[in-house]
């Protein structure tokens, strides 16, 4: 008897102990003031994303970094929409508060009043470099526009300018061009031997009538950037203009590859926070994180970019900064593009486009 009480005695013991402890642990959970440690609370950032290899190389090289050094989740939406950026700055009801725009997006994203006030925003402008702010924006990295041909199609060497590319007796051979307005009408004036320092705005019966010239010759109007570098791989065409990215990795792979820079025409990419974003703080100062020499150099490294940031090049192998298209060796080569003197133009621009390929 005397052991069966004192282990009922024991029993009430504990299970008074497991009470309070309960009794503890919910109050700490429920109780609003002060012993609630905001300490493990994460703060959130929504961005906008082009999704895929883009998404899983920024999450490695510009989100993780941020995240390790400022206790914040980031949680992303894709695809880039200007429709949607439009869309939640009307609304006041916000998907993602940073995306990125291209040269063209990001004028009329300004003009529209879609961004934040970079002028206003909690960057150290110190810490950038001249040029980095645009329209809005930080700029971030860059791709271009080039001419790309197998050599085993051109033994003795193939096309050199654009000129050459839109010469068919001089070069003769199958040619392929992406379906871009804005891009394929720049690039028939460069070929036409318009100064680049002229190109914007955009002369469009000029333009018009360089294409009309090549227009028999181009096999494919290619639209999606993974069927460009296939054309290339494959040899159903002979040249491109195509995205250097693609024959980078056909390079890399060992296929018989020639870029040229001379006047490839450079699209940058800019970091901007949606207008009256209620995170828009955070947001620049992930825009500052992302920009950082380190952190795109090796995103640029991963997507066979090029980074914006001068100071990124003390991270990239010689070898590999021979292959961007911001390099201090290919920057002085390439076409930067002047938008701001052609977006009222651009929508038009599209249009005569569209049924100059249909007729």
């Amino acid at each position: 008897m005397t052991d069966e009480k004192t282990n009922m005695g024991s029993k009430l013991v504990v299970n008074r102990r497991k009470a309070l402890t309960l009794a503890g642990a919910t109050a700490a959970l429920s109780f609003p003031g002060p012993f609630i440690s905001r300490a493990h609370a994460r703060d959130v950032l929504y961005v906008n994303t082009w999704g895929g290899p883009w998404e899983e190389s920024a999450k490695v090289n510009l989100f993780e970094p941020f995240m390790r050094e400022n206790n914040v989740e980031i949680k992303t939406v894709s695809p880039v929409s200007f429709a949607k950026l439009a869309a939640q700055v009307k609304t006041g009801v916000y998907e993602f508060d940073v995306t990125t725009l291209g040269d063209a997006d990001i004028v009329r994203a300004n003009e529209a009043g879609l961004l934040e006030d970079v002028s206003k925003a909690p960057l150290d402008k110190s810490a950038l470099w001249d040029g980095a702010i645009f329209q809005n924006g930080v700029a971030s990295h860059a791709f271009a526009t080039l001419i790309s041909y197998r050599k085993d199609k051109f033994p003795n060497g193939g096309p050199k300018t654009w000129a050459d590319f839109f010469d068919p007796i001089k070069f003769p051979g199958s040619r392929c061009l992406q379906r871009h307005a804005g891009r394929v009408l720049a690039i028939a004036l460069l070929a036409d031997g318009v100064d680049p320092d002229k190109l914007f705005p955009l002369d469009l019966d000029r333009a018009f009538a360089k294409l009309d010239k090549i227009k028999p010759h181009i096999r494919v109007w290619w639209t999606q950037g993974p069927q460009s570098g296939q054309l290339l791989r494959d040899g159903e065409v002979d040249m491109i203009g195509i995205w250097q990215t693609y024959p980078v990795r056909l390079i890399r792979e060992g296929q018989p590859i020639e870029m040229i820079w001379d006047k490839a025409l450079l699209d940058r990419a800019y970091w901007v926070v949606a207008k009256g974003s209620p995170r828009a703080a955070l947001a620049w100062k992930f825009v500052q994180t992302a920009v950082r020499g380190d952190n795109v150099s090796k995103f640029s490294l991963a997507n066979v970019y090029g980074p914006l940031n001068p100071k990124a090049f003390d991270f990239v192998p010689a070898e590999d900064a021979k292959l961007m298209p911001t390099s201090p060796e290919n920057i002085k080569k390439v076409v930067l593009q002047d938008t701001t003197k052609a977006s009222d133009q651009l929508a038009e621009a599209s249009k005569q486009f569209d049924r100059w390929i249909a007729r």
